[in-house]
């Protein structure tokens, strides 16, 4: 009981404003002559402390997060104008936010490639996200210009691949090995329907509190980073189960 209380103590004092508005003047200088005393005797109660306070930021941030998704939902997995990988009658859908410069992003790529080839009921929306500077930009046109000649998935498949940077130079290489017409692409890339395309998922990654890429939603479940992909495959089975 009493280090329950040293802890919440610990907890308000690290939060100054909770602290202030929760115990008068004299409490709050009992509280701190208590925690001197109780921390210069066992230190691991501000270790813990810290902890508990973390894992509370993350569960308000989770929460945040989820209502995010559900707010965004016709955004996130109905948008047409979307470029879609996998089944587009898949009975779980993924979407992918992603910078074809960013080296986690690549990473992801591969194992998502694996699970599309394992999982045929599989549907990824791609949010193409450039962050990383305007070369990203640059690359990101490209992919959209692409779709409009039905080879999205084939570029983007080609410049994850790269092992240097998605130039100019690069990107026509790859589009007409791939046989696109490069000087449409030029043209589409510019059209400012492409920006406003970006923009807007640039908007809905700031919306759903996405700090980076890569990010996936499943269902309700925002996941930050390049996650394993054994836990990609256990929230998968997670929303299937759901659905039945």
């Amino acid at each position: 009981m009493r280090r329950s209380f040293l802890l919440a103590a610990a907890g308000a004092l690290l939060c100054g404003r909770a602290l202030a508005q929760s115990f008068t003047a004299a409490e709050r200088e009992e509280i701190v002559s208590i925690l001197r005393e109780a921390l210069r005797r066992d230190p691991s109660i501000l270790r813990d402390a810290f902890a508990a306070i973390q894992e509370a930021e993350e569960r308000e941030r989770a929460t945040a997060q989820r209502t995010a998704v559900a707010a965004h939902r016709r955004a996130l997995f109905e948008d047409p104008a979307d470029p879609v990988r996998g089944n587009p009658r898949g009975d779980v859908t993924i979407v992918e936010f992603f910078d074809l410069r960013c080296p986690y992003c690549k990473r992801l790529h591969a194992d998502m490639a694996a699970l599309l080839r394992r999982d045929r009921n599989l549907r990824v929306v791609m949010k193409d996200l450039p962050i990383l500077g305007p070369q990203s930009v640059v690359a990101a046109r490209a992919l959209l210009a692409a779709q409009r000649q039905g080879r999205y998935a084939e570029l983007y498949d080609a410049l994850m691949g790269l092992r240097g940077e998605p130039t100019e130079a690069a990107i026509r290489a790859e589009a007409e090995r791939l046989g696109l017409d490069h000087a449409r692409l030029r043209r589409d890339m510019e059209d400012p329907a492409i920006q406003r395309r970006l923009d807007a998922n640039i908007a809905l990654a700031r919306a759903l509190r996405i700090e980076g890429t890569p990010a996936l939603v499943i269902g309700e479940t925002l996941v930050p980073g390049a996650v394993p992909l054994a836990e990609i495959e256990r929230l998968v089975a997670e929303q299937r189960q759901r659905r039945r």
